[in-house]
Order: structure tokens, then sequence, then C-alpha cells
């Protein structure tokens, strides 16, 4: 088989292979996380930002190159999530550059957008580091500029540089010595790998499905999601009183329990010598209704799926989300312009209230466990009213897609300060003087952010070894800015272990947040034990409300 031209056609095809593809693998490319954390997001960020850019192709009416180039770019650009998910839109921004208004591609061209692809990619990134996807992506590059004058069949042109990305791929481990620890290849660059993967398939004619589904971001629209549907293991809430033929003797009604627990849960049974109230839930109602219908006659039955229901109260919740923040931008644009605005990415509502009561003006809700696009934030700025607008990202894994909001701002000035956890986003604000210029607060806020060491407490997922430290699952461990700190399977413990190593004799105060999963006794304990290790230190808790870090601690 050979092929000599692809046309937008066929392109898109392939792009849309490509991202399906991707998002078949994206829970395998989340485990390939270095740290064993529950927030392991390379795959959902890459995925969200392709399936961005896939929406809009699927939307086109009729493709030809340009405007297919375009809703690659454009697509990926403002949907792009986490790290991996910005430098994937750069690839394919650049990618589409190299292709301009080809009208088919052939050897020579999908060379120069190979080449277009990771030059972009590598000048969006401050610090480039070997052994990620950028790697990947310069490896299979390489390849192409190698094999250009010797083949016109893409076929095997392509083949060729899916091998090198793949041999590239499997040398991650040799450069960067975290990944080796780990025992894992880099999760970008296995993601990109999955995508060219996929986009080859379809060039050779393998079925895949090319159905893209359309839920538009800010449409409304809100769906269960797998983990959710999960939780509800028993769809249906049934309600019924038995009219008792005779009373049940005792072994009856513990026959009768027992057979309600075998088909679903959250039981409730009580009788007397004339009725039987019954509450169950359960997958199958009819079973429950038979059984009951041995002992006597039916009346108030009530069947109720519940999943319809959380999904309504989904629905309803979000409509009221977005009721609000369009009263509040409404309020905002209401108001005298400001010069200086601020834009916090936070997440639990405590952390929430901190950011609010220190003078931010909007909130993008997200970090750890997702990631907010880079037009989350382009909304966000926009809803500021101001005349310039620090934007505080407080997780490295979102500094890209900041910038690359930033940089598609035209009618205000961003300042994008790269605070990489919510207690530098605290600290900036704190040392924010209204009265000075943008350029003397932002000298200021990241002299001080980067005096702020911050810790995390969590579980581990899996087994590994990682800072020579033997991990195991559900281990708790202590995060700290540069590695794991602590590892121990009593998390105060763990946590006391993170302090030890975090407080010098510079430290002068420790902030605790403790989140959603902590009992405001069991934090207080600790705060004591800090307090009573430490006297000298000031030592303030507060509830931060997050999911998966039960603590999160600043020393200053």
């Amino acid at each position: 088989m050979e092929i000599n031209t692809i046309d937008a056609s066929q392109l898109s095809k392939m792009f849309l292979a490509g991202a399906k593809s991707l998002e078949a693998k994206k829970e395998w490319i989340n485990e390939l996380n270095v740290f064993p954390v529950p927030d392991g997001d390379t795959g959902t960020n890459m995925t969200m930002t392709i399936m961005s850019a896939a929406r809009e192709v699927s939307a086109l009416e009729q493709v030809n190159m340009h405007d297919l180039c375009k809703a690659i770019s454009s697509g990926s650009l403002r949907g792009a999530r986490g790290n991996s998910g910005v430098i994937l839109s750069q690839l394919l921004r650049g990618f589409t550059k190299g292709i301009g208004d080809a009208s088919e591609i052939d050897v020579d061209i999908l060379c120069d957008a190979l080449q277009r692809a990771v030059e972009t990619a590598y000048k969006a990134v401050m610090k480039p580091k070997e052994g990620t996807i950028l790697t990947v992506a310069r490896g299979a590059a390489d390849r192409a500029l190698e094999l250009v004058d010797t083949t016109d069949d893409l076929v095997y042109y392509i083949d060729e540089i899916i091998k090198e990305a793949d041999a590239v791929l499997a040398k991650t481990p040799d450069m960067l010595p975290v990944l080796k620890q780990a025992g894992v290849v880099d999760s970008g660059g296995q993601g990109l790998v999955q995508v060219m993967k996929g986009a080859f398939d379809c060039l050779l004619g393998k079925e895949v499905d090319y159905t893209i589904e359309d839920v538009p971001a800010g449409s409304g629209v809100v769906k269960i999601s797998k983990e959710t549907e999960e939780e509800i293991k028993f769809g249906y809430c049934t309600e019924f009183i038995i009219v008792l033929n005779n009373p049940l003797t005792e072994d009856q009604e513990m026959e009768y329990k027992a057979f309600l627990e075998s088909i679903g849960d959250s039981i409730v049974v009580v009788a007397d010598d004339e009725i039987v109230k019954t509450h169950v839930h359960t997958n199958d109602p009819g079973l429950a209704i038979q059984k009951a219908l041995t002992h006597g006659s039916l009346s108030k039955i009530k069947i109720d799926n519940m999943r319809e229901e959380h999904q309504e109260k989904l629905i309803k919740d979000a409509a009221k989300v977005a009721a609000a923040q369009k009263a509040e931008e409404a309020e905002q644009k209401a108001a005298p312009r400001k010069a200086i605005g601020f834009v916090a990415v936070s997440i639990g509502e405590g952390m929430n209230q901190i950011f609010r009561d220190l003078g931010t003006d909007a909130l993008i809700e997200g970090g750890q466990t997702m990631n907010p696009s880079t037009e989350d934030v382009l909304d966000a700025i926009a809803s500021v009213n101001a005349d310039a607008v620090f934007v505080l990202p407080n997780n490295k894994n979102i500094v890209l897609a900041a910038n690359q909001a930033a940089s598609l701002t035209e009618n205000k000035r961003v300042v994008v300060l790269p605070t990489k956890t919510v207690p530098q986003g605290i600290t900036a604000l704190i040392n924010f003087i209204p009265d000075q210029s943008v350029e003397d607060n932002e000298e200021r806020m990241l002299q001080e952010i980067a005096n702020v060491k911050t810790g995390q407490v969590t579980y581990a997922v899996r087994d590994t070894s990682i800072d020579d430290k033997e991990i195991h699952e559900g281990d708790y461990m202590g995060i700290g800015d540069s590695g794991i700190l602590s590892v121990n399977q009593d998390m105060q413990a763990s946590f006391m272990d993170m302090i030890d190593a975090m407080v010098d004799e510079d430290s002068a105060i420790v902030s605790i947040y403790y989140g959603e999963d902590v009992t405001e006794e069991d934090a207080e304990s600790l705060s004591a034990q800090v307090e009573d290790r430490y006297p000298d230190l000031e030592v303030e808790l507060q509830s931060g409300g997050q999911p998966v870090y039960y603590y999160v601690v600043s020393v200053e």
C-alpha cells in the first residue's frame, strides 16, 4: 500500500482518529504519573485539549485545509489544560502553520509541518526539559528530516517516524532519573505517540469511530461522570408498605431483610403485626416487589430513578452557578474600572473564601484534580474590570495555560505570577499594595513567594520507589516543593515528618489548611502538636476544604 498525498478530508479523519485513540488510553496514560498521587492527570489534560479541537473539526460543514487547520489550532489553544495539554496545543499550532494553505500534504509538506511543530512547542516552554513530550516530538521531527529525500510514500514515511517516536519514548527514563525511579516512560510523550498511532491507523484504512461528543464549553450541559455513576451503585430508590396476610415471625423478618440485602443497600424494614414499611436501593425493584407480595398486598409504592434525580440536580446546580457568575460579572462591569485586578485558581470552599477576603476579583475552580483550560483563564480575565490583571495559577501545571491566556488577551495588560501552590498565591495577595505600580507589585510579590515552602499530605495510589523512599499503596505521603518529604502508614506521623523537613532556623510562620476529608478536631490536634514541637513559631490553622490533599501547609 502506497499513498503519496493526503487531502483535507483525509487529514480531518486522521486527526479525529488520533484524538479518539488518545481518549481511549487516557486512564492508562494517567497511571504513568511519576508521583503515585490520586491526581495523575496527563492523559485527561491531553484528551480534553485535543477533544476541544476535535469538536471544532467535527463542526466544520465543508472541510478545506485552511478551515481545518484553523479549527485544530484555535480549538486546541483555547482548550489546552495542564502543561502537557499546552505543549500539545503548541505542537498542533506549529504543525498547522507548516501546512499553510496547501491543498494536499505530501512528504515534503509533512516534514516541514513537523519541524514547525517542534520549533513552536520549544519556544512556548521557558526551560525545556529533555525526557518529556518535547523530546519525543523532536525525535519524530528529526527522523522525518532524515528520510524526506528518500521516499514519496507517506505510509512508509509516517510508519518510520512513529517507530522513532516510540524508540525515543522508551529512552525517556534514561534522560530523567525521576522516570527511571518510578519505572515509567514520560506520560506526555506516551500521549503524543498515541495520537500519532491513531492517525496512522486511519490512514491505513482501519475502522475508526469518528464520533465526537458535542459538549461545548459553557453550554450548561452537565453529564454524570463515570466516577459518579459508579458511586450510585443501585439506581432505584424503592419504597412500599406490605399489608400482611399474617404477622411475620422473627425468622421470616430476618429472611426478608437478607433477601433485600442480596439485591441492594440502604435497607430499612420496620414491621409490626399488620404492616411492614420497606425502603431499599436496588437495580431491580421488581424483585423486591415480588418478594414482598409473598407476605401480603402492597400499598403506597414509590420508585425513583436516583441517577436521573442526580443528573437533574447537577443541571440545576450548574444553572445556579452560571446565573450567579453572570450576576457577579454584571456587578463587576457596573463598578468603576480598577487599575489592577486579580484572577486566582483555587479549589475548596475554604480556600475560595480566603482568596475572596484578600480581594480576588475572579476565581477559577480547579487545581490538582482538574486543571482549568486556557479558555477558562481567558474568560476569568475578561470578567475583571481592570486595566491590568494579575493571574495566580497556584499550580505548576497551570502556569503554561495561564501564560497562553495572557498572550491571547488584547484589551488589557495581563501579568502571570508563576505561583505553583495555593500558599504562594495567598502570600502574593497579602503583599499586594494597591497604590503602587504593576511593576513594583510584581517585583515584591515574586520576592515574597520565593520565601514560601509548601507541603501537601495525600495518599499513594500504587507501589513505587522514588526519592530513595519505598512507597506502598495506601501510604500517606508528605510532598514538598521538590519531592517527597515523608512516607508513613500513619497520617499524623507523615504530617509531622513533613513539617520537620520543612522547618529551619529561618522559619517564623506555619500555616495549615485542612481538607474536606479532615475533621476540625483532628486538624486542631495536629496544629497543637506543631505548636508543642516548635514553640517559637506562629502556627495558623484554617479550613481549606480542598479534595485529595488532607493538609496543605506553608512555612515562611
